[in-house]
């Protein structure tokens, strides 16, 4: 395994222990239970098996035969989902040949976003995610199945799907794909068309012979976007059989493939020779599986939203950091439109995902040792399924060269040698970009901003003609919390075509992009959003933005205290109304409310295991806890915290003139080391979350020390925020500061103590509300001088210096005015830990907290 793989995964791991703990410990007590039919009372099971046949009753209840869950997203709007209707019977039928009975648990909603594309049905899309994971608890939670079934293959359907099916934990679960339509006019010729078309060039009548052209049959949309990703994903993570994504609804190897599944499912059911359920398969490595496939085909930028979902139903914290980690470690392997020109059958025919997870297996990306439903392991999803001349399904080894190097290529030979996605980062927040379908010369666009509060307005604005120039389009109030985040793929023709004209452009908002955009540099999904209060809402038109996405950053080239001055911009009380009411969008207010940022997956509140506080809004000021879980865990922290929770860092000064900063490296040095520290009178404690171990040792503070505030130092990203607050830690410390870390920890109620080193990210940190700040490295960042200097210009900014201080030099830091308190590791020194000398601790603590007293 590559290191860099194996260091995000561990990373991973540790982050999530506590939370992926508690789910596994969920879905064992769920499996140790008795199954359906035997536990409930004889009205419930009458109930459930009253429409079934005789004979399948009889099986169910008195042969205890197995009783397979099918959750289906059929209709007759998508194309990509019309073939399930047929699906029902075949399954029926290959489970009755097994001496199994099936029911359909029930239906999920699934909106085509082609459909809705531009219009303010798309508003509903993302939240559709959440609403079908929903669908799928309440189909699955009449909880007489033995194992499931789940149909579905579009954008936001598998993983709603996904999500919800990992709230069964318990239950063996096998994904059926329904595979995609025949080529059409060709995703090159579709994309020009619709260039052709913006620029008043053609007509609608050729527009929609153009589109007809492209989608004309059953199955899912040919290029590599949402719905094609999530079949990459799903064959990389192990849950489907084996080969079956890109397989056309009508070849016969499509139906073997679906009977498969049968099979599959019952093989991994509870009594079946291999017991699998689905919260035990999906683990950090499977994740890890799932984003490297994602980074390695160049696929859709939504998973950087669902995928965190995903993570979090399964008990596992991921985000964007992560991501842009293994990005840089893994090699894009494809290139499917809009990635390149091929489509999806081309892909498929060139070697396909088969191709890919055999070349990511062997050079060393990809998890082999993990567990999948089909009985080979991982490696069987780098085989190619056929049948054989009885029509039995057969399983053969791919060619060691691609069938096409201009579509997929091997791990020594890459298209490039990092992925296909890339994180950027500053002073406008954090955002994504798929570079795998940008010319490397549009990899750095520097231009003035023009800003749009929709993307009609955009729109308006190049048919107006005020766009050809050299601009970055700036679209916010776009966010899940504005407006439901839809994706705004119509603005992919006019910026496409200003490009073309030669004209350095760009695209910065705080929405979604198709999966199918492309060669237009996109910086999407900036978090925190402009109505959370983000950077976006601070541009003006002629603002100097650059989007950088070779060295990783995103900046308004503003002074600096012009910038820290400005007021946000606000969404305008028309707009407000127009975004809450009309075709449903009444019913997701409380979704709009509740939903968590993008990097934090969009979560609405209904797919978290383990206890989540919506979106901040102005009358909200306390943390909430929701579900099960989340009352769990704040009764959790009435018991272990002792005392009322922290409301301000700045309230941690009044606690004595020095924070430890503390390395743990033994578990069991946590709690003797604090109980030495509070004997000493030291109670305000930075635990560092460098170690393996850091998470544990806080939360074991945190319940045996109820004197001490623990607090998590080196929180890098929202997950590290995440996994502080839920070990119990009563304020966190970042060793810089972005404005999602302070936005995300602000709605949490966990105070941040952010690092800053220069004047201008003490501007930043204060423009966002927060004036106690880690001055850090304090004497490499300038030290005393430094810090006076400060004061003039910031005199309501308090600072706790940290970072080359000594005992000899804290009482000069902390006689200056804007110094309450000093940071320091001497208290903790290395030689006494490893000594286990907690009387020398005691001593150095005394000492130090006397320090405020001379």
């Amino acid at each position: 395994m590559k290191p860099a793989i194996v260091e995000v995964t561990q990373r991973i791991r540790e982050r999530s222990a506590s939370l992926r703990s508690a789910y596994l410990a969920r879905v064992q007590a769920a499996i140790d239970r008795p199954r359906g039919a035997d536990r409930m009372g004889c009205a419930n099971v009458a109930h459930a098996f009253a429409a079934l046949p005789a004979s399948d009753k009889f099986k169910v209840v008195a042969e205890r035969a197995p009783n397979i869950g099918v959750v289906t997203a059929y209709n007759d709007m998508l194309s990509a989902h019309q073939p399930y209707e047929g699906f029902p019977a075949v399954i029926r039928d290959e489970a009755r040949r097994r001496g199994a009975t099936v029911q359909v648990a029930g239906g999920v909603p699934a909106m085509c976003d082609g459909v809705t594309q531009g219009l303010p049905g798309m508003e509903l899309s993302l939240f559709s995610r959440d609403t079908i994971a929903m669908g799928t608890a309440i189909a699955l939670t009449h909880d007489v199945f033995d194992a499931a079934l789940l149909l579905g293959v579009c954008d936001k359907i598998v993983p709603g799907l996904l999500i919800g099916a990992l709230h069964f934990g318990h239950l063996p679960c096998v994904f059926v794909p329904a595979g995609p339509m025949s080529t059409g006019l060709s995703n090159n010729e579709k994309a020009k068309v619709r260039e052709q078309f913006a620029q008043g060039l053609v007509g609608r009548d050729k527009l929609l012979e153009a589109e007809s052209a492209a989608y004309h049959g059953p199955g899912t949309c040919t290029f590599y976007g949402t719905a094609n990703s999530n079949q990459m994903l799903l064959e990389a993570m192990g849950l489907h059989v084996p080969g079956a994504a890109f397989v056309h609804p009508h070849a016969g190897l499509r139906e073997a493939l679906t009977r498969e599944a049968v099979r599959t499912v019952l093989a991994i059911a509870k009594g079946g020779p291999r017991f699998l359920p689905i919260g035990q398969l999906v683990d950090e490595r499977v994740i890890v599986n799932a984003m490297v496939a994602l980074l390695a085909t160049g696929g859709s930028t939504n998973h950087l939203i669902h995928w965190v979902a995903v993570a979090r139903a399964a008990g596992i914290l991921i985000d964007w950091t992560d991501f842009s980690d293994l990005s840089h470690a893994t090699p894009l392997l494809a290139r499917v439109y809009p990635n390149g020109s091929a489509d999806v059958n081309q892909f498929q025919a060139a070697g396909g995902p088969g191709f890919v997870i055999r070349e990511l297996i062997d050079g060393g990306f990809m998890h082999a040792d993990v567990a999948t439903v089909a009985e080979g392991g991982l490696r069987e999803y780098g085989r190619v399924p056929a049948q054989d001349e009885a029509g039995a399904l057969r399983w053969s080894a791919l060619p060691v060269d691609s069938g096409d190097s201009t579509i997929v290529r091997t791990a020594a030979q890459p298209f490039s040698a990092e992925g296909g996605l890339k994180l950027l980062t500053g002073n406008l927040g954090r955002a994504v970009i798929k570079l795998s379908a940008v010319p490397e010369d549009r990899h750095v666009i520097e231009a003035p901003a023009r800003v749009f509060a929709s993307q009609e307005e955009l729109q308006a604005a190049f048919k107006a003609g005020e766009l050809d120039r050299d601009v970055v389009a700036v679209v916010r109030f776009q966010g899940p919390r504005a407006n439901g985040m839809p994706e705004l793929h119509k603005l992919t023709p006019p910026l496409a075509v200003l490009q073309g004209k030669g004209f350095k452009v760009a695209l910065v908002t705080d929405g979604r992009m198709s999966g199918a955009s492309g060669k237009v540099p996109a910086a999407i999904h900036v978090s925190p959003e402009a109505l959370a209060g983000g950077p976006l809402a601070r541009v003006r038109d002629g603002d100097l933005i650059r989007v950088d996405a070779v060295a990783g950053t995103l900046a308004a080239r503003v002074d600096p205290a012009e910038w820290a001055a400005r007021e946000p911009a606000q969404l305008t009380d028309a707009a407000a109304e127009t975004n809450a009411h009309g075709l449903g969008r009444e019913l997701f207010g409380g979704m709009r409310r509740n939903v968590l940022s993008a990097e934090e997956g969009a979560c609405t509140g209904c797919d978290v295991d383990h206890p989540v506080a919506p979106a901040a809004l102005p009358s909200r000021g306390r943390r909430q806890w929701t579900g099960e879980a989340g009352s769990a865990a704040a009764a959790r922290c009435a018991e272990t915290r002792g005392t009322p929770m922290t409301t301000t860092t700045l309230e941690l000064a009044a606690h004595g003139p020095v924070i430890p900063v503390i390395v743990i490296q033994r578990l069991e040095d946590a709690v003797p080391l604090a109980n030495a520290l509070v004997e000493g009178g030291v109670k305000v404690l930075e635990v560092t979350l460098r170690t393996p171990v850091a998470l544990r040792a806080m939360e074991a503070i945190a319940r045996a020390v109820p004197q001490a505030i623990v607090g998590a130092g080196t929180i890098r990203s929202v997950a590290d925020a995440q996994a502080a607050r839920d070990a119990g830690c009563r304020f966190g410390v970042s060793p810089g500061y972005t404005s999602e870390i302070g936005h995300y920890c602000r709605n949490v109620s966990l105070p941040l103590l952010p690092g800053v080193a220069t004047a201008s990210e003490v501007m930043q940190a204060q423009a966002d509300g927060l004036n106690f700040l880690k001055f850090f490295p304090a004497t490499a960042a300038g030290g005393i001088p430094l810090l006076k200097a400060l004061h003039g210009p910031f005199p309501d900014v308090v600072f706790c210096p940290t970072g080359g201080i000594t005992p000899e030099t804290a009482p000069q830091f902390l006689a200056l005015p804007n110094v309450k308190v000093c940071g320091g590791s001497w208290l903790t020194p290395a030689d006494a830990l490893d000594a286990k000398d907690w009387g020398r601790i005691t001593t150095l603590a005394r000492q130090t907290h006397a320090m405020r007293g001379a």
